[in-house]
């Protein structure tokens, strides 16, 4: 078995703590720490973005973006009788398929504490036909924290926030846990930022907020940082399983770090996929190329908010979206490193992205 050729432990912190869109405080106080020392400035921003700074020689500026959050619930509603059990109503923030939330494990993340609960499933026996054939919905779910409804009235109110909850560990050539989107590519944009040295543009390495929930945190970079290139780090999808064709996996794990040439919210800039497709080349880097015909990165969120940019996107091939196994190839997190690593230091400012 190929031996890890990173840091799975920091991999594993990043993706084991909690950080819902707008609540990313504990993600970020990891990615302050590690910046810490390794880049020129760090700041934070009134919306919880994150900055670090490497100075280049010249004018020209970089923007690396990769998001903190993850898709998670906030609580709507405590329910209960008064001398039965409580339960705890969610809504949703990001993307869901309610289907895969029955029976697991969550954290409600109170004012002052963490409690565990688990979302409950009835046994199948007990259900009706309608009841089995019912597409579920997030607002039909129902968090069981195992208290009673008074003391859980006095612990959970309304706008506490709750995750999912899976350790991340090494299955074969696979890396698989919770919110590896877009925590794996955090990661990696920390690694590059460590391999980096002296680079002829000023590069921002910068850990966004609620990308999951509109770009937000990339949109208002854009104004704030105004850089002369962006690239944005995100997972994209990988359905190379039984039950999808060729053209429907998009990417497949174990072809390496995925250059995307469009989404729903951006086609990049041609000449700097290029370029990421010759420096891969050059540096002997696997790379596939990435058309995903549906969702959206933080790429989107750098291209036009402070006037036409050329913007482009390296993504890590990922199975098993917005669940608690998404799941990503060793080789693949390491060419994500390397060729993000390659660009940044042969960026100098010189080549011409115009069409």
């Amino acid at each position: 078995m190929t031996a890890i050729p990173f840091d799975l432990d920091l991999l594993a912190e990043l993706t084991e703590v909690g950080g819902v869109p707008g609540y990313e405080d504990r993600v970020r106080e990891i990615v302050v720490r590690e910046l810490e020392g390794t880049v020129d400035r760090l700041r934070t921003d009134a919306m919880g973005n994150v900055v670090g700074t490497i100075e280049g020689d010249g004018d020209c500026s970089v923007a690396v973006a990769a998001h903190m959050d993850e898709v998670g619930f906030m609580v709507r509603h405590v329910r209960g009788d008064e001398d039965g059990f409580g339960f705890v109503e969610l809504d949703a923030l990001g993307g869901w398929d309610a289907r895969v939330l029955k029976a697991q494990r969550v954290t409600i993340h109170a004012s002052d504490e963490d409690i565990p609960a688990v979302i409950g499933s009835p046994p199948p026996h007990t259900l009706d036909t309608d009841d089995r054939d019912e597409t579920p919905e997030v607002k039909d779910v129902v968090v069981d924290p195992g208290l009673p409804f008074e003391e859980l009235t006095t612990r959970v109110a309304p706008g506490d926030l709750v995750t999912l909850v899976q350790s991340t560990e090494r299955v074969g050539e696979t890396i698989t846990g919770k919110a590896l989107d877009d925590r794996v590519c955090l990661f990696a944009m920390l690694e590059a930022a460590r391999r980096v040295t002296d680079p002829a543009v000023t590069i921002h390495f910068c850990a966004t907020v609620q990308e999951e929930v509109g770009l937000r945190g990339a949109h208002a970079l854009g104004v704030d940082i105004d850089p002369d290139l962006a690239l944005a780090l995100d997972v994209t999808v990988a359905n190379d399983i039984p039950g999808f064709e060729d053209g429907e996996q998009v990417t497949e794990l174990g072809g390496g770090t995925a250059i995307k040439l469009k989404d729903s919210s951006v086609i990049t800039n041609p000449k700097l996929h290029g370029r990421l497709r010759s420096i891969a080349e050059t540096e002997d880097i696997d790379y596939q190329l990435e058309i995903l015909p549906s969702g959206g990165t933080d790429t989107a969120g750098f291209q036009q908010t402070a006037g036409a940019k050329p913007v482009g996107a390296i993504s890590v091939p990922t199975r098993y979206l917005h669940t608690v196994t998404e799941t990503a190839h060793v080789d693949d997190i390491r060419a994500t490193v390397d060729l993000l690593e390659a660009f940044l230091e042969t960026e100098d400012g010189t080549y011409d992205y115009t069409l």
